[in-house]
């Protein structure tokens, strides 16, 4: 799994507010793109453009400058549409869908990103890299997760209605929300509502 220098992804909520998700993997980034099902709505990879503005937001470091056609959009959204199913099948304990792992495998063979180093000491991606290069880099980030020793911390958000998917890196492993601006906060204002509003009735009982 890539470590950037800023970690996390810009967000929106329902009513526009921006917050930070991380992740915590470069294949789990992805998932925030659309998917399949329900999350066909939140679909944004529907052109090259989209894919590279993808890529610059996501935590490969530096930016890779990438040639996409349309059948490699096509591609990464066949890669993400797949994660969600192994993804799933991880977080339940079930035998991992033999589509989509064979999707994730075979993307996963690929030429993947190859990182460089510049006569200035830093670095950069070797050659020409393409949406194809891109695609086999999540995917074998995924292969990394899955069978990493964090596989058992992928999770879903708390809140009952967040769906987006985490590792928990941290060290005690007790993270509960994608995001504490976010889900975390709104439980935390709940909670006290529900506080105050027991306290009123208790008060009001006396």
């Amino acid at each position: 799994m890539d470590s950037p220098a800023t970690k996390g992804l810009t967000l929106y909520s329902r009513s526009g507010v921006a917050y930070r998700f991380d992740p915590g993997a470069l294949c789990l980034e992805l998932l925030t793109t659309g998917g399949p099902g329900p999350y066909s709505r939140y679909e944004v990879l529907r052109e090259p453009a989209d894919l590279a503005a993808w890529a610059e937001r996501s935590r490969l470091t530096p930016t890779p400058v990438l040639e996409i056609g349309e059948a490699e959009v096509a591609d990464a959204r066949r890669l993400r549409d797949a994660l969600f199913g192994t993804v799933a099948a991880r977080m339940r304990g079930e035998p991992y869908p033999s589509g989509d792992l064979a999707v994730v495998n075979e993307a996963a063979a690929l030429p993947a990103l190859a990182p460089a180093l510049t006569p200035a000491g830093e670095r950069r991606w070797a050659g020409t890299p393409t949406g194809t290069h891109l695609v086999a880099t999540v995917a074998r980030d995924a292969v990394e997760l899955l069978t990493g020793p964090f596989a058992h911390r992928v999770r879903t958000c708390a809140a009952g209605n967040c769906d987006l998917v985490y590792v928990d890196t941290s060290r005690p492993g007790r993270r509960r929300w994608c995001s504490m601006e976010h889900c975390g906060n709104l439980s935390k204002v709940r909670a006290l509502r529900a506080r105050h509003s027991g306290e009123e009735r208790s008060s009001g009982r006396e």
